[in-house]
Order: C-alpha cells, then structure tokens, then sequence
C-alpha cells in the first residue's frame, strides 16, 4: 500500500479534479493522499472547502484515506504561522509548506519559520537541509519529505543524512501534478533507497512513519483511530 501526503489538483496547478485524483491514486494502491494544493491568502478560503467536499465524497463510497490539505507556497516567513493557523480554522487536516528546493526561488528562512510553527505537519522538499533544522524537525513533531518529483529530488540525499543524524522522521512523497506522476509500492521504495535509506529504514519510512502521521492528523481532527 501507497501513503502519500502531497499532491496538487487543478484547484492549484495540477491536472485532475480532486475526485478523479483520489479515483486514480486508488487504482495506483494508495491507501492515504493528501490532497495540499499550493495556497496562500488569495485562494485559501477557496480552496480548502473544495477539498473537504470531495475528500468526505471519496471516503463515503470507497476504501481509502483522502485527506484535505494545504501545501503553504513562497510566502514570507514571518507569515507562515499566521496563514497556516488560518488554514486550520478553515479544516485543512494536513499542511505542508513548500520548502527550500534548490529548483526554486523559496525566500530564506522558510525552512526555520515551518519548523518553528505547531501547525505544520511536513517541510517538503527542504532542500539541503543541515542537522541543526533536522533536529528542530525531529523535536516538534514535523515530518521531513523525500520527494519524487524531478529537480525537488536532488536534495534527497542530504534530507536523509541531517533526518538520520538528528533523529528527524522522513515520508516519501511524490508531489504529484499529473496521473502519471502518482507513486507505485515499487517505485517509492526505490526512491527511499535511492536517497540513501537502508532496506530498515525504507520499510520505517514507507509504513511506520505515514501511520504515525495519520495517527497525530486523526487525534487532531478528532477521527476514531
């Protein structure tokens, strides 16, 4: 089975409805997507509720975990706080805040001001991240992403070394914008391995840890576990 906690849908820049998203990650094996279309004040209050809606569609008719989220965009640091609290308010049960890939111009200091905040549950694609934010993450709780997605991947391996040295916990997303870039049980695994996890730490990556998110996502939104 797939968790994948990151992916886009045409209410940002992906390609499918909500909907068809989850239909297709289903037919890939997913047993978990979030759905954490890029946000920011502008499309925020519009957004959410859209996804909410066909995520509880998704989970009335078939056997999957669809989760409504955010993935917070190039914005300020000093806003990211704020802006994901707002997120909150609005039932985002996931946010992600877009982080420093080195593909991207991410303002400086994203990656600390993620950290930093109580509502943030992954920093994706962090970018070549050092053992001292590693072990910020690993200390509140937020998730490190290893990615799939072309050009974000780069960083993988620096991801996983500062995540293994401060005891910071990694998932393996794929970031997904089309169909063809949803995961496969085959496919993430290599990605795990290929960032430089051992066999041991993939299976903790791929299973362990995605339930462990899921455990502290259905705590907060009040779900029976």
């Amino acid at each position: 089975m797939v968790f994948d906690f990151h992916t886009h849908t045409v209410l940002s820049d992906g390609s499918l409805l909500p909907i068809e998203l989850i239909r297709r990650a289903i037919a890939s094996g997913y047993e978990a997507i979030g759905l954490t279309d890029h946000v920011s004040m502008s499309n925020l209050a519009s957004v959410v509720p859209m996804l909410i809606a066909d995520c509880r569609l998704a989970e009335e008719h078939w056997e999957i975990r669809a989760i409504p989220g955010v993935e917070l965009t190039h914005l300020p640091p000093a806003a990211i706080a704020d802006i994901a609290s707002e997120a909150r308010r609005l039932g985002a049960e996931l946010v992600v805040v877009h982080g420093e890939t080195p593909v991207e111009p991410v303002p400086s200091g994203t990656n600390l001001a993620a950290l930093r905040c109580a509502e943030v549950d992954i920093l994706a694609h962090p970018g070549p991240i050092d053992v001292e934010l590693a072990g910020l993450a690993a200390r509140n709780g937020v998730f490190l992403e290893v990615s799939s997605h072309r050009g974000h991947c780069l960083a993988n391996g620096a991801v996983v070394a500062a995540a293994r040295a401060a005891g910071a916990l990694v998932v393996v997303d794929s970031d997904t914008h089309a169909p063809g870039e949803l995961l496969t049980e085959e496919w993430q695994r290599r990605v795990a391995v290929c960032a430089g996890l051992s066999e041991e730490e993939a299976e903790v990556a791929l299973g362990e840890n995605p339930r462990r998110l899921l455990g502290k996502l259905e705590g907060r939104a009040g779900r029976p576990r």
